[in-house]
């Protein structure tokens, strides 16, 4: 029987990773500690060991945070493997992590054992369009709105746009609002 070996300093980079996604949420939620505290029923002092890395990390600490913070415990999860506890905080919102696995656990319960017919190139290629897909989605979004402000702002105070400038970008969907 092999023996698995924990490396305790890898270990250890996980659960600072973590700490710093949670950290980095409950600041930009500006949130105290105790108040994260007693949103999951926890005492201070033990959300305080949790937050810093250095008390248990469990999947249903890491749940109580995200509901008591209202971000995507899946993509506090997604900072060790992505080695980024930035990916936690910029996907808090729009709960990108917890969208893709709810998507995959769908396809797992359609395909059920058919899902190993799946090939790798496959996934790579729709995984692929669908980041390609997303890319052009956020830049043309942030395009159209650049030319939505230009425009309202040369109408409120008279700010004369170069007639170039003022075409909108080409786009397929402009941005609501």
């Amino acid at each position: 029987m092999d023996v698995i070996v924990v490396d305790k300093a890898e270990e250890r980079s996980h659960a600072a990773l973590i700490a710093e996604a949670l950290k980095s949420i409950r600041k930009q939620r500006r949130m105290k500690p105790s108040e994260v505290a007693a949103e999951m029923g926890m005492p201070v002092r033990t959300y305080e060991h949790f937050e810093a890395g250095t008390a248990r990390i469990t999947y249903a600490r890491i749940a109580a945070f995200a509901r008591a913070t209202g971000s995507d415990p899946v993509a506090i999860l997604a900072a060790v493997p992505l080695r980024s506890a930035a990916f936690a905080l910029r996907s808090a919102d729009n709960k990108l992590m917890t969208i893709v696995f709810t998507m995959l656990r769908e396809l797992n319960e359609e395909l059920g054992p058919d899902i190993q017919y799946i090939d790798a190139r496959t996934v790579i290629g729709a995984m692929d369009r669908l980041a390609k897909e997303l890319v052009s989605h956020v830049r043309d979004r942030d395009q159209y709105a650049e030319y939505w402000l230009r425009e309202k702002a040369s109408k409120l105070d008279g700010v004369s746009v170069d007639p170039e400038k003022r075409k909108p970008p080409s786009c397929t969907k402009k941005a609501s609002n």
